[in-house]
């Protein structure tokens, strides 16, 4: 039985955004900002977003420049901390600043067409029925595994980067590193003071670059991804367009031998790997530093994919159905683009409401944090690296 056009039970909102980290959390913020009805889930148990899952040893001055979310900057927090806590922290804040009540732990399992045009999404609370989807649902949940002839058969141990808790583990042994991103890299020279040997293998040779990445950078590397996801192709990695930014810690490492790159082997034996040459390297343990992929599963009723294997999107919308926004996908997976990727989504939502005569929201109490919002702090961006949204 349905009410409304809206099935027994389910929740009418104008907008559900899936997912509270970054991206998340600008466009919640934007739709506060604007009055629009909206609600929030996040399937973690806590605020901050993929960041609360980094190995400990990743402090906040190893990482990633963390970009300020709008209206409430990060300010100086101590270097040496892990960054998972020092975002955790900053994301919490976040939400309690500004009204933003996140749902979580919640799954989101499918979103569905409903006969009136609008989206049911089905949750572990329950249903619910949006006009628009912002979705914000990041990657964590999907960490990429490459498949090579004979891993099925090696008698060590395969790790992912998505499992990965710091080096120590690692002590006394010898350890093949996949895989040439960031995290691959950061993983690497941590692991390499303490194992007995490592080697460092990726598909392709890694392009080293003087940074920081500036502003112009910044826009051609997002412009290059764009270019992909309007055509309806899956996004490329980040690493591919932007390269890996030359710091003290990597020249040591590069001049002691440490990053010295190897082409990928041909395949993994019950000792190892071997490549195409007939060279090998006995391994303890394989850390497959090898990426994740957009955690879309949930939309699949949708049938936005195309012949590519890829969305095309134009912006933050999907091509084909208008209704639903993505973020960290495509362009937006950046933390340069995030920011501005929520708010972007957020602004066209409430302008498409505002053409079927949707009314502004009555938010209640939570509009006491609107008034006195603090204004952005400037951006710097010849200081913003490229980087996978937290």
């Amino acid at each position: 039985m349905t009410y409304d056009g809206i099935p027994a039970g389910a929740t009418a909102v104008d907008v559900a955004v899936v997912g509270a980290g970054q991206a998340g959390l600008s466009a919640g913020y934007q739709l506060r900002r604007d009055g629009v009805d909206f609600v929030m889930f996040d399937h973690a148990q806590r605020p901050g977003g993929a960041w609360q899952h980094r190995w400990p040893t990743l402090t906040l001055g190893k990482a990633h420049r963390i970009a300020d979310l709008p209206g409430m900057p990060l300010g100086t927090p101590d270097p040496g901390r892990p960054a998972s806590d020092v975002v955790s922290e900053y994301f919490a804040r976040y939400e309690r600043e500004y009204g933003l009540d996140v749902h979580r732990p919640v799954d989101v399992s499918s979103v569905r067409d409903l006969p009136d045009g609008r989206l049911l999404l089905s949750t572990s609370e329950g249903d619910y029925a949006a006009r628009f989807l912002i979705n914000a649902s990041g990657t964590w949940e999907k960490p990429f595994w490459p498949r090579y002839a004979g891993m099925e058969t090696f008698r060590g141990r395969h790790l992912h980067t998505h499992d990965y808790r710091g080096p120590a583990e690692f002590a006394g042994k010898r350890v093949m590193v996949v895989g040439g991103g960031a995290s691959g890299v950061q993983a690497l020279l941590e692991i390499a003071e303490v194992a007995a040997e490592t080697r460092w293998a990726t598909r392709r040779p890694p392009e080293w670059v003087e940074g920081p990445f500036d502003e112009e950078l910044g826009r051609a590397a997002v412009a290059k991804v764009d270019e992909r996801v309007r055509r309806g192709l899956p996004p490329g990695s980040v690493v591919s367009v932007t390269g890996l930014m030359l710091t003290d810690e990597v020249r040591a490492a590069r001049a002691s031998g440490v990053l010295r790159r190897l082409p990928m082997f041909e395949r993994v034996t019950p000792s190892g790997v071997v490549w195409a040459d007939g060279s090998s390297f006995d391994a303890d343990v394989i850390l497959w530093a090898t990426g994740f992929r957009a955690s879309l599963g949930h939309l699949a009723p949708l049938g936005l994919r195309g012949p590519g294997g890829g969305i095309a999107m134009d912006g933050t919308r999907v091509a084909a159905d208008p209704r639903v926004h993505l973020l960290g996908y495509g362009p937006s997976a950046s933390t340069i683009g995030a920011n501005r990727a929520g708010r972007s989504a957020a602004r066209a939502v409430r302008r498409a409401l505002q053409e079927t005569g949707r009314p502004r929201a009555n938010i209640g109490r939570t509009t006491m944090n609107l008034p006195s919002e603090r204004p952005e702090s400037p951006r710097d961006d010849r200081t913003a690296e490229i980087a996978p949204v937290a």
